[in-house]
């Protein structure tokens, strides 16, 4: 019986992929109920903790004194790992030119976006109904289109919508990336440029532009299981559609709860990753997150991981009397790999740092 299971569920997984139409394609095509596919299972929806409304998200001015900003970044991520920015140099235009891409490149027919349609990592531009399609216990109610280092790509490469403005919103990431590093290496007590200069931070910028459908049965599916980014930081731009980006957290009485990130106008989200906590040795916390489905939309939103390159080793810098150590030198592929065993579990409390620590 389980293996007739498995053989259904698997060619309705490698059905789903042959259409290269992803979530809106099942949208586009009228349907009232979700395939099983996307059914997550209860515990997935178990809040496993309740959400609190008392957890207040910091909203940080980089125009601010220094001193100040770092201060302030250095105890939101202490405590949450996640704050909100303002006055951060992207301009108001340039978020609102690249959402439009987004939403222009997935809202092109089917035909125009199945050339970018690939499972090979090795491809600079990857769109895909789910990259995980064929590891994940259950499909997400998501479609990405993925983009290495577009700032660096020739721009041919990239679908035509994309094109000026994707380079120039990377470049612009960038900038802000090195600006919030130099933040996060004062926060550690270190030398403006250590991160930048001696952890490979800034070596691999990756956006996955997302766009979430109005879901029909959002009570069934998710948009993002529970996770830890395999990122120094990530630097989301969402949206006005508000509701899906959830953060999972201790509040002021040290018990975990779920709070749900505010809308900002003009304010980017920033969140740490695990090599980010594993580099600071457990000081700055790698946040755990979800995104729900709901029934209206479509809900957009662009996503920065500022990553390591594979080869890169990391390993815990000792500051301020927090060692000894408390995670191996390894090789950021490493960290990679235990990321993807975590997803594999939507319910699990691991964390991909879990299977790094000394």
């Amino acid at each position: 019986m389980a293996f007739d299971f498995d053989h259904e569920r698997l060619c309705a997984l490698k059905a789903f992929d042959e259409t290269k139409a992803g979530v809106k394609g099942l949208v586009d095509a009228g349907i009232t109920a979700i395939p099983s596919i996307f059914h997550h299972p209860p515990e997935s929806f178990a809040p496993l903790a309740p959400f609190s409304t008392d957890v207040a998200i910091p909203v940080i001015d980089l125009s601010g004194r220094r001193s100040e900003v770092v201060s302030t970044v250095k105890a939101a991520i202490e405590k949450l790992g996640f704050f909100l920015v303002v006055n951060h140099g992207v301009p108001e235009v340039a978020m609102s030119n690249m959402l439009s891409v987004v939403r222009g490149f997935h809202e092109e027919p089917a035909e125009a976006k199945e050339i970018y349609y690939t499972r090979d990592e090795e491809r600079q531009v990857k769109y895909s109904g789910n990259a995980d399609l064929f590891r994940s216990p259950a499909a997400k109610w998501r479609d990405t289109m993925y983009i290495n280092d577009a700032d660096r790509l020739a721009e041919e490469i990239l679908p035509p919508v994309c094109r000026g403005v994707v380079p120039e919103y990377t470049r612009l990431m960038r900038q802000l990336g090195r600006f919030l590093f130099g933040i996060v290496s004062e926060a550690l007590g270190l030398q403006r440029g250590y991160m930048e200069d001696e952890t490979g931070c800034l070596d691999a910028l990756l956006l996955g532009c997302h766009y979430y459908p109005a879901c029909p049965e959002p009570h069934l599916t998710l948009g993002a299981v529970r996770h830890s980014d395999a990122s120094f930081l990530t630097v989301v731009l969402q949206d006005g559609v508000y509701g899906g980006l959830q953060l999972l957290v201790d509040d002021n009485k040290q018990q975990k709860v779920w709070v749900k990130v505010p809308a900002v106008a003009g304010a980017l989200a920033v969140n740490v990753g695990d090599f980010l906590q594993l580099v600071s040795n457990d000081k700055f916390k790698s946040v755990v997150h979800r995104v729900v489905s709901n029934s209206v939309g479509p809900r957009l939103s662009v996503v920065c991981f500022f990553r390591a390159n594979m080869a890169t080793l990391c390993e815990p810098v000792v500051v301020d009397g927090s060692g000894p150590p408390r995670y191996r030198t390894i090789k950021a592929e490493e960290l990679f790999g235990s990321s993807r065993t975590t997803l594999k579990s939507a319910s699990s409390s691991q964390t991909a740092l879990d299977y790094l620590r000394l």
